[in-house]
């Protein structure tokens, strides 16, 4: 196996193992799950952070093996753990850390997962991946995100780039309405109203996942269902929150937007959780070549960087005082700079 393969397979497999097992006996392993994704990555992310990059290159033939199985399994977890919530033979502790630690795998590494299958140009990968943001309620995503977000990112006509001064649960509201409606507004015209609308699909597919929930456990099934895709969809949008704050494309003298580039996206150095997001902290790459393989995503030298780890940093988002007196200095000055340059190719 190669170090790719083994790197980008334990950091996202190994808490879906862990999480597995927690659904069928509790206890200590929905403990191990947690602590898998949060204070053993953060603590093995600073200390690769500091340490130099481990080069893994860009050849990964195993690359959408991997994103296909995540893919089924994201299903099976998802069902196991409506069935373990819903039902008797775990206690309430053990119900608590089996939610917490599936709720953060499906928001970290199978939406993570999804938003590369969205990006691929096989239509069953781009299938796969639209299945699994309609099982987490959030189906539009899979046409906001690229005829909206990396069209008009980083510009205020993008419901996905959060302001300078914006808080989380604003954002959080303006960026899914706004998703929604501009995802829509997208596909009819990309359509030209011919055919089936898929935001139709979305609804089925919604409806379909919903509908398993229930017949596994009923409105308690639903109820868990329901907490998890919420759980789920509040971590993508801290993603994209933190990865776009206040960064703004600016009109050049002749009126034109800057085109995007490395500047418009925060990243981030920390490797494994990095590995465990399929690379989404490499985010400038991803904008500059979204149909880029993850394996091959690289982190441009003059593109801004987050001082922690995208989930640290996305905690920290949920403390608004705190967010801002972090980052807004860094916003002000990767724009003071953005307008320097800009100024110096208007005075040639």
């Amino acid at each position: 196996m190669s170090p790719a393969s083994l790197a980008f397979a334990t950091a996202t497999l190994s808490p879906l193992l862990l999480t597995g097992a927690a659904t069928i006996w509790g206890g200590a392993w929905a403990l191990a799950a947690v602590l898998a994704m949060t204070l053993l990555t953060a603590l093995l992310d600073e200390i690769g952070a500091r340490l130099a990059p481990p080069r893994l290159g860009v050849e990964f033939p195993a690359s959408g093996l991997l994103s296909g199985i995540i893919g089924l399994a994201h299903f099976a977890l998802l069902a196991a753990t409506v069935a373990a919530l819903s039902h008797g033979w775990l206690g309430p502790a053990e119900k608590a850390g089996l939610f917490a630690a599936a709720g953060l795998w499906l928001g970290q590494v199978s939406n993570a997962n999804a938003h590369e299958l969205i990006h691929r140009s096989g239509r069953g990968a781009r299938r796969l991946g639209v299945a699994v943001y309609a099982s987490l309620l959030f189906g539009h995503h899979a046409s906001a995100h690229p005829l909206v977000h990396h069209v008009r990112v980083a510009t205020r006509e993008d419901p996905a780039t959060a302001r300078r001064g914006e808080g989380f649960w604003r954002y959080a509201l303006r960026a899914w309405r706004g998703g929604f409606r501009e995802g829509f507004m997208a596909e009819r015209v990309r359509r030209k109203g011919q055919g089936l609308h898929p935001y139709a699909a979305y609804a089925g597919g919604t409806a379909l996942a919903l509908a398993v929930s229930a017949l596994i456990g009923g409105g308690r099934g639903i109820a868990a269902h329901l907490a998890l895709a919420s759980f789920a969809q509040v971590q993508l949008l801290l993603s994209d929150y933190v990865q776009h704050y206040g960064l703004e494309r600016v009109r050049r003298p002749d009126g034109r937007l800057e085109p995007v580039g490395a500047r418009h996206s925060w990243n981030s150095p920390h490797p494994v959780s990095s590995w465990m997001m399929l690379n989404a902290p490499r985010h400038s790459d991803h904008h500059a070549r979204p149909m880029r393989p993850y394996p091959a995503l690289e982190l441009p030298e003059a593109a801004p960087m987050l001082p922690r780890s995208l989930p640290v940093m996305a905690c920290l988002a949920l403390w608004p005082r705190m967010w801002r007196r972090v980052m807004d200095p860094r916003v002000a000055e990767w724009r003071a700079g953005r307008m320097e340059g800009l100024a110096g190719q208007a005075a040639e």
